[in-house]
């Protein structure tokens, strides 16, 4: 097996497997395709976290929503609020800041966590439309 070979299969696994760490979900809400992303900020770039001013942490997570209109697909901005409460009830209120690059709008918050902590995040979206979804989180070493 060649080494060009092995470093090119080496890096689509490396590949697939960070899309699957950061899937992307998605919920339809009224009118609203509501895209949503939870994941540690360690998989942020040093340079991409400066950029949008976020803290890179074991601990810490990022959330990023975008909102498209369902029927054309264009993105939307309705205002973006929300929380994330730990299984002891504590509640992180989510501090999200609008990012627009080109046509694209989307939302980013951060928030903490400890190890194999499953996080209930509610989200509103607009005036009308609640987002909740829980993910675990794991501390990377």
């Amino acid at each position: 097996m060649s080494r060009t070979f092995f470093i090119k299969a080496l890096l689509t696994t490396a590949i697939l497997f960070s899309a699957n760490v950061m899937a992307e979900q998605k919920q339809t809400l009224g009118q609203w395709d509501v895209h949503y992303s939870a994941f540690t900020s360690t998989f942020l770039s040093p340079a991409i976290a400066t950029q949008y001013n976020l803290t890179r942490s074991a601990s810490m997570g990022v959330l990023n929503i975008a909102v498209l209109d369902k029927d054309t697909q264009q993105s939307v901005t309705p205002g973006v609020t929300g929380r994330a409460i730990n299984p002891l009830g504590q509640v992180q209120t989510l501090e999200f800041q609008h990012v627009k690059e080109g046509d694209a709008n989307y939302y980013l918050a951060q928030f903490d966590y400890t190890n194999a902590e499953t996080l209930r995040f509610t989200i509103q979206i607009g005036e009308q439309q609640t987002l909740k979804f829980n993910q675990e989180f794991w501390l990377n070493d």
